[in-house]
């Protein structure tokens, strides 16, 4: 069913039918009752014409639910947890409302492959240059468990060209900006603008000679290598023009001779594919290993969103709101399946609407409308995921409330 999604009718039976306020809130909040985790916790709304209204919390889910059904905003966004309710910020002396706990945020947007996919650009997005993404997941995952120790992740498709990593965990929740600053520039490899051709500089330079890889991230370059040959050589055909094509590959090889060779080479033979090309550099850069590393690197890696990362009170759009220019709903995926998901496959509110319409014309579930609808409905796999999610966090969170209360009767 084709709708508009930023038609306030629709925005509103989604809110008011499918939206799982519950699943959200437990997973904020780590419990059932109402903590801090929660009533402490900034939302900010953005409405009809992009008015955006900042510092709003709840004292429980249903009240949450009802501003959202009074406020029916094109999307929301979750922000941190305070030193003292966000509402109340205007009764605080200025310069006493603090954020105080906020879990570990990644955003990594398609835009910022721009200059190395070939099939879309912009705001444009297909399941060929998503594999950018599937390639970041599968490096970014990985270590942020094995090289931090982290245990809940929830990785969110951001409904159009993007994705989203909540890190739940109370040791991700209480880190300060500084420790969020260090963690980034641990993780982050690509840097530099578009004025920048060399954007991997990773190595140091030892007794005349680059050093190798670290570790850690010699493991994130053998998970990559293959995808390498996938995406950027056969796939996105990266090299295959000169312009914004193998010009740039030659600018980041350090041997003069080696570009001037492989210029005169591929000028003589422009047809030649990526993979014949890279095949050329290989043969010819005279094992200089670091520069090819580099350079698979740089077409590979996760290209992250800095800022988002190293401020506790940067907000983020929540889960399961609609992108008002797709319908897409902002759904959870699962990185152990990230190869087989396919943004083009999520399903859009329209969607929703038309099944909810069917199973009422079927007279399923007309006696309670009460509750979300969402469980009769392509939405059930996905929240399901955030509620196994949860599950996780809360167990953690039970057992320290236990060591600490056993700590106490110790004591």
């Amino acid at each position: 069913m084709e709708v508009d999604a930023s038609d306030p009718q629709v925005t509103l039976s989604f809110y008011k039918r499918l939206y799982p306020f519950k699943p959200l809130f437990t997973w904020l909040n780590q419990n059932y009752a109402p903590s801090n985790l929660f009533t402490h916790r900034e939302f900010a709304f953005t409405l009809i014409g992009d008015t955006y209204l900042r510092y709003h919390s709840f004292s429980n889910v249903e009240e949450f639910k009802q501003t959202v059904l009074r406020l029916n905003p094109t999307r929301f966004e979750i922000g941190p947890v305070y030193n003292a309710r966000p509402r109340d910020r205007k009764t605080l002396a200025p310069g006493v409302l603090k954020p105080m706990l906020r879990e570990l945020v990644f955003d990594i947007d398609m835009t910022d492959y721009d200059e190395i996919r070939t099939c879309c650009s912009g705001k444009e997005i297909c399941g060929r240059c998503w594999a950018y993404i599937s390639a970041a997941v599968e490096v970014l995952d990985p270590a942020l468990r094995e090289e931090f120790g982290f245990k809940h992740l929830l990785w969110v498709y951001s409904g159009r060209r993007g994705i989203h990593c909540w890190v739940s965990d109370q040791a991700a929740l209480a880190l300060t900006d500084d420790e969020r600053r260090t963690l980034l520039s641990y993780l982050e490899v690509i840097k530099g603008g578009k004025e920048m051709a060399k954007k991997v500089n990773v190595r140091t330079t030892q007794h005349g000679k680059l050093s190798d890889l670290h570790p850690a991230l010699r493991e994130s370059y053998d998970r990559l290598s293959g995808r390498f040959v996938e995406i950027v050589l056969e796939d996105q055909k990266c090299f295959d023009k000169k312009e914004g094509g193998w010009e740039d590959l030659l600018k980041l090889i350090p041997r003069k001779a080696t570009v001037d060779a492989l210029r005169e080479q591929w000028e003589a033979n422009p047809d030649r594919p990526s993979k014949g090309k890279w095949g050329d550099f290989m043969k010819l850069m005279n094992a200089d290993k670091a520069a090819a590393e580099d350079i698979i690197l740089q077409y590979t890696y996760p290209r992250l969103d800095a800022e988002v990362s190293k401020h506790r009170n940067h907000l983020l759009k929540a889960p399961f709101c609609i992108h008002p220019a797709t319908g897409r709903i902002c759904v959870p995926v699962d990185p152990a399946k990230i190869n087989d998901f396919d943004p083009m496959t999520v399903p859009t509110v329209g969607e929703l609407l038309e099944e909810l319409g069917l199973a009422q014309a079927a007279g399923e579930g007309q006696a309670d409308r009460s509750n979300s609808e969402w469980e009769r409905t392509k939405l059930k796999p996905y929240v399901d995921m955030l509620e196994k999610h949860t599950a996780g966090v809360m167990a953690d969170a039970r057992e320290r409330r236990q060591a600490a209360a056993k700590g106490a009767l110790n004591w």
